[in-house]
């Protein structure tokens, strides 16, 4: 697939998987193995462009004497997320377009 279709579709999977809750990385891997296969070297960027966009906020707690990274969905990131699926439309125009020609009604 594509690197930059790729990248926008796992952006908003992983706004997707936040709107459920505050998660960190393993239990956001977790939540999407049914829907995308994504490894932690592919989500982490994800996650800190998120961040960089104000779409999610951090913070850090202690879990069972470790530190773990928290992410939550923002008004920013869930107006993304919003935005996103009001568009799915044509995304999914566009994809039966090139599976099947166009051919569905």
């Amino acid at each position: 697939m594509d690197i930059q279709i790729k990248k926008g579709l796992l952006d908003v999977c992983v706004l997707r998987a936040l709107t459920k809750e505050e998660s960190y990385g393993y239990k956001i891997i977790q939540d999407l193995a049914p829907y995308v296969d994504i490894s932690e070297s592919t989500l982490y960027p994800v996650l800190k462009r998120l961040e960089s966009a104000a779409h999610v906020t951090t913070w850090t707690k202690e879990q069972n004497g470790r530190l773990r990274r928290y992410y939550m969905i923002t008004q920013a990131g869930t107006d993304h997320l919003m935005d996103f699926r009001k568009n799915s439309h044509s995304i999914l125009k566009i994809i039966d377009y090139i599976t099947n020609g166009g051919l569905r009604a």
